[in-house]
């Protein structure tokens, strides 16, 4: 069963750059369908980017593109990862997950 069949429209933006702000990721994700909130998550105290944040939208299928069409593709220069947020912290800990490898030579696929 996939994220999509339950609905989710909450997602996770890893490896952000840390000059992206919360309007520059809304103006991105904003092309694949209606976002309903946006935000780059902060340091509470220098408010310096911590490299992540989260992007909602008002359906599934928005969500699904974003991830489909937006992985991996450089935003401000910066390669960003694009996935299902999982706020339930037992499936946080499942073990289940992606494994990103970078630095790989370019003959390997």
């Amino acid at each position: 069963a996939t994220a999509t069949q339950f609905g989710n429209t909450s997602l996770y933006v890893g490896d952000l750059d840390f000059n992206v702000t919360d309007s520059q990721l809304f103006d991105a994700f904003g092309q694949m369908g209606t976002v309903v909130t946006v935000r780059v998550c902060r340091d509470l105290v220098t408010r310096r980017s911590l490299g992540y944040g989260y992007v909602n939208f008002t359906n599934p299928q928005d969500a699904a593109r974003a991830i489909q069409e937006l992985n991996y593709i450089p935003l401000y220069g910066k390669p960003i990862r694009v996935m299902y947020s999982h706020r339930d912290p037992s499936v946080r800990r499942s073990g289940a997950g992606n494994i990103f490898i970078k630095n790989l030579d370019e003959s390997i696929d």
